[in-house]
């Protein structure tokens, strides 16, 4: 029963926006949501427009607020070995094939592009991770152990690829930034890329033959310290 918003502006010309905050009628739980109440100019669509610009600033901090408590969820789950969490491309990847995403995490300016290439034979696909620089260090265009030159079917970026296919795996898609402290960890510290999960997986009983060379392979949980970040889940009390 709680609204599916994180904050409501109220603006108008006249004052139609103030009698609604005080009317007996304004369910209590909407009240709580208001985060700024604008004099706006306009009617209809250009007033819409103006009270959207008027509003950035707010509509930006909710938004920043909405990410530390996301993220600080996150390294929770990863503090407290819920083994209900993954990070890096091919584990994410790996758990939303098992449809075990509950909430998938991407960095929004996320570099790393999902490469399909076929064999010119066997006409077998294969799905690469590359980030900027990856080429030049292994070359994905060729069979190993062939020596035949792959077709590339497809390249997209990863963070679009995911925008277009969330909903078929049963997940949401939140997307992050690097502005706050948690997301910047986030970032760096995990790739860009994580999930919460609806149940725990065990990621080492995956068939190692299927897990290709992603960007996040030099990433160590234990070098993360999780004690700065007990603080931020104070911030999951500011939503609604």
């Amino acid at each position: 029963n709680l609204p599916n918003v994180a904050g409501i502006v109220c603006a108008g010309a006249a004052d139609f926006k103030s009698k609604l905050q005080n009317d007996a009628n304004f369910d209590p739980r909407l009240k709580k949501a208001v985060i700024k109440t604008l004099d706006v100019s306009y009617g209809g669509e250009n007033g819409f427009n103006q009270a959207i610009e008027l509003a950035a600033e707010c509509l930006q901090n909710v938004k920043y607020l909405r990410e530390k408590a996301l993220v600080s969820e996150f390294f929770e789950l990863i503090a407290k070995d819920t083994g209900t969490y993954c990070y890096g491309v091919e584990d994410t990847i790996n758990a939303m094939e098992m449809s075990s995403v509950k909430t998938l995490i991407v960095f929004e300016n996320l570099t790393v592009e999902r490469v399909e290439l076929e064999h010119p034979v066997t006409q077998e696909v294969q799905v690469h991770y590359l980030k900027p620089g990856d080429e030049s260090k292994k070359n994905v265009y060729v069979d190993d152990e062939s020596g035949l030159d792959m077709k590339e079917l497809s390249r997209v970026p990863l963070v679009e690829w995911f925008a277009e296919n969330y909903k078929q795996y049963g997940a949401t898609l939140e997307f992050v930034t690097d502005k706050s402290q948690e997301g910047n960890q986030f970032c760096k510290g995990f790739g860009g890329v994580g999930a919460i999960l609806q149940w725990k997986v065990d990621f080492s009983c995956l068939d190692p033959a299927n897990h290709q060379e992603t960007p996040e392979e030099d990433m160590d949980i234990d070098d993360f310290d999780f004690d700065e970040y007990d603080a931020a889940a104070d911030y999951e009390d500011d939503f609604i």
